[in-house]
């Protein structure tokens, strides 16, 4: 994670929200919710950022979070999405999401962004919903 966000709420990711309702939601993290997560690229959860999301198939795209990005389901099985996304600002990914738990996923990443190649794992944690719903 090149761009380090300590904020609650990501706008974009709000407005990514009239994108989700007309997508599918990924099988693979139907259980899962939106809400406030806490990301991190290791495990035990230190440096964590919080980012409140309307899907966490949003999670997906965290490399471009402030972008506004289109995405395609490109494999749903079992409790595995992969999805890639392109972004209007430029850039791109995509991303291998695994649901552990309803409140806890990994996520692969990798793909271009500011002309560079990013790969990377991250790790999610529902922490329960976003402030002010």
């Amino acid at each position: 994670m090149r761009h380090p966000v300590r904020i609650v709420s990501i706008g974009i990711f709000a407005l990514s929200a009239s994108f989700l309702a007309a997508a599918a939601v990924p099988r693979a993290l139907a259980p899962a919710a939106g809400g406030l997560w806490e990301v991190s690229q290791n495990a035990n959860g230190s440096g964590a950022n919080r980012v409140c999301v309307p899907s966490p198939q949003m999670l997906a795209q965290f490399e471009h979070r402030n972008n506004r990005c289109t995405q395609e389901i490109v494999r749903d099985q079992g409790s595995e999405a992969v999805i890639r996304y392109s972004c209007a600002e430029g850039g791109f990914g995509q991303s291998r999401v695994t649901m552990l738990t309803p409140r806890s996923l990994r996520i692969e990443t990798q793909g271009i962004s500011g002309n560079l190649p990013f790969h990377y794992q991250l790790h999610a944690r529902r922490i329960g919903n976003c402030p002010g719903r």
